[in-house]
This record gives structure tokens, C-alpha cells and sequence, in this order.
């Protein structure tokens, strides 16, 4: 049987780890964290947290990630769940590999994005947090379906979390399992090397937390809202399409 690729487009400070816990609980799915960062990194010449031990953790030819993510599922699972970092893309990352799978993305407020952001990197950039790469790539594969793929935002998934992944797992025809819901607290093997500078909380969690207050553009420092201001406009593009819970999913 053809194995089902799932790839998951987020950007930073994100639930993006907290999805890769809910997908990496089902017994018939393998996971991968970040794959192309390496690369990304080797490109950009970032300066980020464990920079070369990153380096050293993954292939940095975005051809050879390109391979695995196409390759043999680890473990021979029947789905392969690869969690993405939008900003991880750039205009040379080759994106042939992207017709074998079937993508998602995932959305949060940019000033919820931003106000966490900066609690661990001083410096941001709109590019930083990933709005523009990933509506450009949403945009890509909106064109080559010829209709939007699915969109959730953050909140929903928080608020409702059976509703909102059992309506993610009909749009990416997988079956919804219980077991997403809820999952061991602590490290796992698949969670990439940079673990230990950003994953503190989804390593004491065991479930989806409830939703915090959204956060006003105000009460934003005022050197943050012009990024707030641009990246909402993408925002509010991708969340035009996100998911509402089906009828089918409220039995």
C-alpha cells in the first residue's frame, strides 16, 4: 500500500510541536521534525539557538531531504507526518517533492506569534515568523489543486480539539484517532536536536492546553506592530479558507 504523506506548514511559536505530539500518538503514523532546517540554516547563514548542532543533525542538501521525505516511511508506517517550517523554504529549496503529499497548514494570530517569538530572540523580521513564505506556499499548492488545501488556525485546535483535528483528518482523508487527544508527557526520539532551546512546555504537556486571551495589535511593543499589521493581512488571507467543524464531526 502507498503510504500517505502528510506535510504540515507552520511557522514558529506556533502549536506546531503540539501537532506533531497529537499525529506522532497514532499507532499508524511516523513523524518528522523540521527537515529542512538544516539545510536552511547552511543557506541563510541564520544565527539561531544550537546552530551546529543542527548543522550536524540533518542533511543540509535540501536534495537529500527531499529524498527522505519521499523515501521509505520510518518504521514502514502507513503515514508519514512531516511537520515544516514555512520560513525554512527559500527561492533555491527545490519543491518537486511536494506533489506526493498532501498539505495542510497551520495559522495563529500574528500577535500571539510575535508576542512569543520575542521572549526567546530579541530581533524579529516578518520573514522570521514565516507569513510570507507560508502564504506563498499555500498559494503554490492552491494552483496546482486548483482549490485551497486545508487550513486550521491554532485557536480552534485549542478551543476544540476532537472538532477541529477530526475535520483535519476528513479534508486529508485519514481517519481521526482518539488517540491524538492526549499523549505522554516528555522527550521523544524524532524531536529534532534544537529541542532543548524551544520545546520546554510541549515537553511537560500531555494534552492540547485551552486557548489564552488574544493578544490586541496595542498592547504589542510599538516597534512589533508594523510586522503585526503585514502579517495579519496574510493571516486573514489563509484563514479565509480554515476548516470549520463539519456535521459529521460534532456525533
Amino acid at each position: 500500500m502507498t503510504p500517505i504523506r502528510i506535510a504540515l506548514w507552520s511557522g514558529p511559536r506556533n502549536i506546531s510541536t503540539a501537532m506533531m505530539r497529537a499525529f506522532g500518538n497514532r499507532p499508524d503514523t511516523a513523524v518528522v521534525d523540521e527537515p529542512l532546517y538544516a539545510a536552511w540554516l547552511a543557506a541563510s547563514g541564520a544565527d539561531h539557538p544550537m546552530r551546529e548542532a543542527i548543522l550536524a543533525s540533518q542533511p543540509t542538501d535540501p536534495a537529500e531531504v527531499a529524498a527522505m521525505l519521499t523515501g521509505a516511511v520510518p518504521g514502514g508506517r502507513a503515514i508519514f507526518y512531516q511537520k515544516h517550517m514555512a520560513h525554512h523554504v527559500t527561492a533555491a529549496t527545490p519543491l518537486g517533492w511536494m506533489a506526493a503529499c498532501r498539505h495542510a497548514f497551520l495559522i495563529r494570530a500574528p500577535e500571539e506569534v510575535l508576542a512569543s517569538y520575542v521572549v526567546r530572540r530579541a530581533e524579529v523580521t516578518l520573514e522570521d515568523i514565516g507569513f510570507p513564505q507560508q502564504a506563498a506556499i499555500f498559494d503554490r499548492e492552491c494552483d496546482r489543486l486548483g482549490r485551497p488545501p486545508p487550513v486550521i488556525d491554532a485557536r480552534d485546535v485549542l478551543r476544540d480539539p476532537a472538532g477541529t483535528l477530526r475535520t483535519l483528518c476528513e479534508a486529508l482523508g485519514i481517519p481521526f484517532m482518539e488517540s491524538m487527544l492526549s499523549w505522554p508527557a516528555g522527550q521523544r526520539d524524532t524531536d529534532g536536536v534544537w529541542a532543548p532551546a524551544w520545546y520546554d512546555a510541549v515537553e511537560r504537556s500531555t494534552a492540547f492546553a485551552p486557548p489564552r486571551p488574544p493578544i490586541p495589535l496595542n498592547d504589542l511593543d510599538p516597534a512589533l506592530r508594523p510586522i503585526a499589521e503585514e502579517a495579519r493581512r496574510l493571516y486573514e488571507a489563509m484563514a479565509a479558507h480554515r476548516l470549520t467543524r463539519s456535521a459529521n464531526s460534532r456525533s
